[in-house]
């Protein structure tokens, strides 16, 4: 369990910003933080970490006292065992992709960095250096390098500071999958700044959203983004990308948004429709019904 009651004075541009946050995170779960630039986000992260040191209050890591303003008690970032993974890596340019991740290991521990080597899918190139990377390789190695200040810990907190966004899609997705997979091998407690609705849904148990320094709403991925109950029809905006015949019915492959999806549609839905064509998909107890916008 992890308890923050933390407050701090930021100063964002020419405002200053009183960093109000109480929060309690169960071990083993994985909870996003949400809101725009300057809320705290960052800081939060940081304050865990204990790269910055919050003004009041304290932190409390399964039963551990990690900060307390009263009695003037604050853990070292190295006595932590929290690892962070920054938005722009943070690697050291000078060393290999093994060294990278040895520097936070016992430097004779041969067999776990060998071991995360390969749950990264780094080892063919654990001689390389992080120049001669690409943003998914490089996103890999600072993964590792954070498992490994974790993983032999009784905490292994792992803090994520939007570490997907630069990233394209397809990569993202698989960099999530991931992500999620070692987070349940190794009983990480993970903590997500992220802006990508989809990605907190896919990882996140309970959600964070941060408005002036303070925690506004908390819930589920579910209560935060679909709290309103939705009347009648969803109607959504499409390409058709393709039409195929499939025995009796038919098959469009649309692209909705950056995502290709495949519904199945009778003869007349798809009379007079061609590959190009723009498309809206009203949909009521999840039964597509194609109408046909006009061109131009």
């Amino acid at each position: 369990m992890i308890a923050i009651d933390i407050q701090k004075q930021l100063q964002t541009g020419t405002a200053t910003l009183a960093l109000n946050i109480q929060m309690q995170i169960a071990q083993g779960a994985m909870v996003s933080l949400l809101g725009s630039s300057g809320t705290g986000k960052t800081t939060l992260l940081r304050m865990l970490a204990g790269l910055s040191r919050p003004d009041g209050g304290h932190i409390i890591v399964n039963d551990q006292v990690w900060f307390d303003a009263n009695t003037r008690m604050f853990k070292p970032p190295q006595a932590r065992s929290v690892g962070m993974v920054f938005q722009d890596y943070a690697l050291f340019p000078n060393l290999s992709v093994a060294d990278n991740i040895a520097y936070a290991l016992n430097k004779t521990d041969t067999r776990q960095l060998a071991h995360l080597l390969e749950i990264t899918g780094l080892s063919a190139l654990s001689q390389r250096l992080p120049g001669s990377l690409s943003g998914g390789q490089k996103q890999r190695v600072a993964l590792a390098r954070a498992l490994a200040r974790v993983m032999l810990t009784e905490s292994r907190i792992l803090l994520l500071d939007e570490p997907l966004s630069a990233l394209d899609e397809g990569l993202r997705h698989q960099l999530q999958d991931e992500l999620l997979s070692l987070h349940r091998q190794f009983g990480l407690t993970t903590i997500l700044v992220s802006h990508d609705v989809g990605e907190v849904f896919k990882l996140a148990q309970q959600v964070y959203c941060l408005e002036a320094g303070r925690i506004a709403r908390q819930g589920t991925p579910a209560e935060i983004f679909l709290h309103q109950q939705v009347q009648g029809k969803l109607n959504l905006q499409a390409q058709v990308l393709a039409i195929r015949q499939e025995e009796v019915v038919y098959v469009l492959s649309l692209l909705v948004g950056q995502e290709i999806v495949d519904i199945i549609a009778s003869a007349s839905e798809v009379t007079g429709l061609n590959v190009g064509d723009r498309i809206t998909m009203s949909a009521k107890a999840f039964s597509p019904l194609i109408f046909k916008q006009p061109n131009g």
